[in-house]
């Protein structure tokens, strides 16, 4: 499977800071948790890889219609 495989899979996710001083993104779905702490040098990174992306389907919207 790959980035562009459709799932019918719901999920909920929160950001959120650790007591441990980390950023944590919690992913949760039927019967699942996958807890995920970075520092926040490496948050930062991941922020800039979802605006980038953002960015990309906003580009290719704008030549589509």
């Amino acid at each position: 499977m790959s980035i562009n495989t459709e799932r019918d899979l719901e999920a909920n996710l929160q950001i959120g800071p650790t007591d441990n001083n980390m950023v944590r993104i919690f992913i949760e779905a039927k019967g699942i948790e996958i807890p995920m702490d970075f520092d926040p040098d490496e948050a930062d990174e991941i922020a800039e890889e979802i605006r980038a992306a953002a960015s990309a389907v906003r580009s290719m919207s704008s030549k589509r219609g």
